[in-house]
């Protein structure tokens, strides 16, 4: 990743979450920030601006919206800045739609943690297909960007021109997820998929006006797919 960092001369780093496992951080001082973090994306080329959100992208807080994280008993979570819950989802899906509509750029990103579309061992996060999809192909959006599943993956939508790309391979890669796949969701993804890889990786993009250059690498960097989608004709060509 260092490397093609180095090759690419990148602008910033977005992380799609689960940086730290398995329960997060507990201070600002705890160890865990180096070892899972600083120690770890430490190549010079990555020393910028590390985003889980930026100003040309609009990023979701997804968790909220997936309810079995309320109801599971493993874990518990501080829930204090999102209860009520209603409020929160519906607050968050307005700043997200007046963002999207207010927005003149070119292109129009969308990050989460949580994937809407994907083949890996989580599937489709149906909450996410039934409250957020409908106003990313409302407001025109071109990419919508996860992690969460531990796998590569670039599905289309058979619907309008949204790209669906995971990228949380950076660490956890499960071998072996998406050739046992039984799930009904999922196995109707598998016509749209362009992409899927259970190893580790990552992936990069590249914006110009006219055009969306993405590509997916394994751990040693070595390119594994690559897509470039054109602004004035919206296809995606492989």
């Amino acid at each position: 990743m260092g490397r093609i960092g180095e090759k690419l001369d990148i602008d910033f780093v977005i992380s799609t979450g689960d940086n730290f496992y398995d329960n997060g951080l507990k201070s600002l001082t705890d160890p865990k920030f180096h070892n899972s973090f600083t120690n770890v994306y430490s190549a010079k080329s990555l020393q910028k601006n590390w985003y889980t959100k930026t100003a040309e992208f609009f990023f979701v807080d997804t968790t909220p919206f997936v309810e079995n994280y309320f109801a599971e008993s493993e874990h518990s979570y501080d829930w204090r800045q999102v209860y009520p819950r209603r409020t929160y989802l519906a607050n968050s899906l307005k700043d997200l739609e007046k963002a999207l509509g207010e927005s003149n750029a070119k292109w129009k990103i969308v990050v989460g943690h949580h994937p809407i579309r994907s083949v890996g061992h989580h599937g489709d996060t149906p909450e996410l297909v039934k409250h957020l999809l409908p106003l990313l192909q409302a407001n025109d959006v071109d990419l919508y960007i996860n992690g969460h599943d531990h796998s590569l993956e670039h599905i289309s939508s058979s619907d309008n021109s949204i790209q669906f790309l995971t990228s949380g391979a950076g660490s956890k890669a499960w071998r072996g997820d998406y050739d046992h796949v039984k799930d009904k969701s999922r196995n109707k993804n598998r016509s749209m998929v362009r992409f899927f890889y259970d190893g580790q990786g990552f992936m990069s993009l590249h914006l110009n006006p006219n055009h969306a250059h993405f590509l997916f690498y394994d751990v040693f960097g070595n390119i594994l797919h690559s897509s470039k989608l054109t602004k004035h004709l919206h296809y995606s060509s492989i």
